[in-house]
Parts: C-alpha cells; structure tokens; sequence
C-alpha cells in the first residue's frame, strides 16, 4: 500500500515540521498535530487509533485543510484494521461529499478492495465478490485512465474466474443430486456470461452430460461440438465425444 500512500500526498505531510507528541492531551491539539499523531500510530500498525484519531481531526476541525486528508485516511486505516464495514462506510461519506478531490478514484478503488478481500471460496455464498466486480466496474467506468483502472481490470479477471467456479460447484452440487435442470441452468450460466474464464471447458462438457441424461441427444452434440471446436486439446473435449457416440 505504499504507492497507495504516495498518491494520497502524505509524502509531503513527512516533510512539515514536528510530530505530535503523545503526551499532550488530544482534545488540546490543533488540527495539524492530531492529524500528526494519526499518521503516527499508522506508521506503528496501530490502525485502529490512527483510524479513530484520523476521525477526531475531521470531526473538531471539520472546516481546516485536514479534515479532508483525514477523512480518507481515517479509511484506509479501517481498511489495514481489516474493520472493512467502518472503512467502507467513511469511503462513502468521502464519495459523496468530495466527488471532485483528487484522490477520489481512491477511494473508489479502495472501496472495491474491501470487498474483494473478504471474497470466500467458490464453495461458500458471494455476495462479497459481486459488490467487489461491482466496484471495480465502476471505476474502470468512471476513472479509465487512472493508475487504478489497470488493476482493476487484473482483479476482474480473477473475480470471474471465481465467480464462474461458484456456478460450477453448485452445478456439480445438482448434478450429483440428480435435479438436472438445476444443474444445467448453471452450468448454461458458465457458458453465457462466463466464456473467457478457465471453467469453460467443463462447462460445456457438462452441459453435454446433461443433455445426454435428459435425452437431448441434438443439444448434447451441440454442446459437444462447441467444446471441440473451441478447445480440440481439451482434456474435456474428448470426453465429451465420448458421451455423444
């Protein structure tokens, strides 16, 4: 997160003069010295304090020059916390206040983050790994050419990867369970909307199997065929020309 840091600016916030001491009572600090200080306990992996502290500027110094910086920054020490509803919360409020700062790609990536770190495995539920697409979709849309959008997109790739294998697991899931229609309507689901993800292959061979149990023998050998064509190599591909002879 270092480069993350950089682009907030807080390279300049080394360069100003003193630190605030600890010692002093909080209430007593000026703007300037608490944000100092929650700089501070985040240089010292206390996150949580240098989140609360970073709250503290923007809520007695609302109208100083930074309460801004702080309110971002108080984020992303929620986000280090791993507190990722707190972080996202202040991601929000920064948003919608500040949508013309600067650092608001930031945040947008950030928010994403959030999500994208609290993605499950295929097995369990992904209601984190859709807000995270979401999230970054939404920034590649509104920040293309920012130094965030190319992550992003990296991160998209594996989202759906991720995405399409939750659609396999729970495939698998009906298919050994005999509710075949289920079972299809997920697997088609691979193959609509997930083409370009590494679960393809066993997609369409699986929809070939269904088909085949159904007795959809045209449908199977259509499913088949697409398999072939696409990936002749696949390891796949030759079984399910095994199903359709």
């Amino acid at each position: 997160m270092k480069k993350s840091l950089g682009i907030l600016g807080l390279a300049l916030m080394l360069s100003i003069s003193g630190c605030a001491s600890t010692d002093k009572d909080t209430d007593q600090m000026s703007a300037e010295e608490l944000y100092n200080l929650a700089y501070e306990k985040m240089e010292q992996t206390s996150y949580k304090t240098a989140a609360e502290t970073f709250e503290k500027v923007e809520l007695e110094h609302p109208y100083s020059k930074w309460a801004v910086k702080a309110k971002l920054m108080g984020a992303y020490s929620f986000y280090k916390a791993k507190d990722y509803d707190s972080a996202i919360i202040a991601l929000d409020r920064f948003i919608k206040f500040h949508p013309g700062n600067q650092d608001v790609a930031y945040a947008y990536y950030l928010k994403a983050l959030c999500y994208y770190d609290q993605i499950k495995g295929p097995e369990k539920e992904q209601s984190n790994t859709q807000k995270a697409r979401e999230g970054f979709e939404q920034l590649i849309k509104r920040f293309p050419n920012s130094e965030y959008a190319k992550d992003a997109e990296q991160k998209l790739i594996l989202i759906k990867d991720h995405l399409a294998g939750h659609e396999m697991y729970v495939g698998r899931y009906y298919l050994n369970q005999e509710n075949y229609l289920s079972a299809l309507n997920r697997f088609s689901a691979v193959v609509n909307n997930y083409q370009t993800t590494a679960q393809i292959e066993e997609a369409l061979y699986r929809q070939a199997e269904v088909y085949s149990i159904l007795g959809l023998s045209e449908e199977a050998k259509t499913a088949a065929r697409v398999l072939e064509y696409n990936y002749p190599k696949s390891p796949w591909a030759a079984k399910a020309q095994k199903l359709i002879k």
